[in-house]
């Protein structure tokens, strides 16, 4: 991870856009009025985004283990629709 002040990245922008897609290197960006963001690239971003899905994903799964070990399930019929 590398941290640069808003004025050198503007400097500098090409290269630390280099920096976050050819080195997958996370760039912060600091400001004055402690407002910092993340340059990443899109790659990562994808891949952070995917991580986040699945974990949303499990657990929902989890809660709904939890809620037939306390006996709070239902039994319901499958719904066969054609699409």
């Amino acid at each position: 991870m590398v941290e640069v002040s808003y004025s050198t990245l503007k400097e500098n922008l090409r290269k630390y856009f280099d920096k976050a897609t050819n080195d997958n290197e996370a760039i912060i960006v600091k400001s004055n009025d402690n407002k910092n963001a993340v340059i990443i690239s899109l790659d990562d971003y994808n891949e952070i985004t995917k991580i986040k899905k699945n974990a949303e994903y499990l657990a929902k799964i989890e809660r709904g283990y939890s809620q037939i070990a306390k006996g709070q399930g239902q039994i319901h019929e499958l719904i066969d629709e054609e699409l």
